[in-house]
């Protein structure tokens, strides 16, 4: 499942590349590569190690011209953080395990908006940073059931044991 998250990924920066419109956008769309760590990491934290999140990030910093290396240590910051909590969402419902994610995905875009403020690096104007929240926000529902329809990757949950006898 590692290779279908780092598969996931790369398509995803793949269509980011792709020139699909050639006037500025109103408004911003979803990060699916932050949405994907963030719910690998809530339904099945041993399929993203930080090693691999990061990665994946500093790639998609790289090709995606964006500060190499800032968005990675957040997302690897927040993806741990959700990790660390997944055990205790386990048998909560899914809008507890919605709302963490949201806030991750808030503190992710403010956290990196803080710092390039800091380092009077240019910014994208709010409209576009909220937009983009937002649309994380809701996307990540869809994700969830996108990936537990393709791959049946639901929650751990309370009392699993995985193939060796280990609890998860």
């Amino acid at each position: 499942m590692r290779l279908v998250y780092f598969g996931l990924c790369l398509m995803m920066l793949l269509l980011q590349l792709l020139p699909q419109q050639t006037l500025p956008r109103s408004l911003a769309g979803p990060d699916m590569i932050i949405v994907l760590s963030c719910a690998f990491a809530l339904r099945r934290p041993e399929f993203v190690p930080a090693p691999l999140v990061a990665l994946v990030m500093v790639m998609a910093d790289l090709l995606l011209l964006r500060p190499p290396g800032l968005l990675a240590a957040l997302t690897v910051i927040a993806t741990e953080a959700l990790r660390i909590r997944s055990r205790g969402l386990r048998d909560l419902p899914f809008t507890v395990e919605w709302l963490t994610a949201g806030f991750a995905m808030l503190a992710i875009a403010l956290t990196y908006r803080l710092i390039l403020a800091v380092f009077l690096i240019p910014e994208a104007p709010w409209v576009l940073t909220f937009s983009g929240i937002f649309a994380n926000i809701l996307a990540y529902p869809l994700v969830i059931l996108s990936i537990l329809m393709l791959f049946g990757m639901r929650r751990v949950a309370p009392g699993e044991v995985d193939k060796l006898g280990h609890e998860y």
